[in-house]
């Protein structure tokens, strides 16, 4: 099947994206960063040239939040909807495996999930029915399937250190194959600025008053 990647993420605003590095980067600062991890995402999904490329937005993609976001005209957009992180997946994944495509389900925390770690993914679809990145803080920054169920979504601590393993051990009930890709590092909280690219702005460069 063709494999679709879905972005999930929050519009780059200040008081909406990255709120937990706030105590270190202020709002203006977290909001910068959270617009370069977004831009990084989505131009490594493309990078990757694995299938389409769809960034399901929070709010919405015409509010009011995304004035003034330039993003690449070939990407598709969607709204998450309603209801918690679990839901609104599953609402995605369920739609995008209802028209045939298998999918990689990531958001924008995790700089290291480049073109060549997607397309690994997207590789070990073709041989199982899931694949999962966990992230080093219990959670994952990335989840392929060829396949749905609802366990996979509902009733999960998101934002907890159980999530991956919760979903590993619902994925055994299930008796799916599953491939577990190397464990990277999302940036949530201020001691995890220090896996931020060495290329990227600085915490201080992120304080500045203008955009780096």
């Amino acid at each position: 099947m063709p494999v679709r990647i879905l972005i999930f993420a929050k519009a780059p605003c200040a008081g909406i994206a990255k709120t937990r590095l706030i105590p270190a980067l202020g709002a203006q600062g977290a909001a910068r960063l959270a617009q370069r991890m977004l831009h990084h995402s989505v131009n490594e999904a493309i990078a990757a040239r694995i299938g389409a490329v769809e960034l399901c937005a929070t709010p919405a993609i015409d509010d009011s939040a995304w004035a003034g976001q330039s993003l690449p005209r070939s990407i598709s957009c969607s709204d998450q909807g309603a209801g918690d992180l679990g839901e609104r997946m599953a609402r995605a994944a369920q739609r995008t495996l209802h028209e045939g495509e298998s999918l990689l389900l990531i958001g924008t925390d995790c700089p290291a999930l480049d073109a060549r770690r997607l397309q690994c993914a997207a590789q070990a679809l073709q041989q199982v029915d899931c694949v999962i990145t966990p992230t080093a803080d219990g959670g994952y920054a990335l989840l392929g399937l060829n396949r749905f169920h609802p366990s996979l979504f509902a009733e999960i601590p998101w934002s907890s250190d159980r999530v991956a393993a919760i979903t590993l051990q619902r994925l055994q009930q299930l008796k799916w194959s599953v491939q577990t890709q190397p464990t990277l590092h999302d940036i949530d909280h201020p001691a995890d600025l220090r896996w931020l690219p060495a290329q990227w702005p600085s915490a201080t460069e992120l304080q500045a008053d203008d955009m780096p």
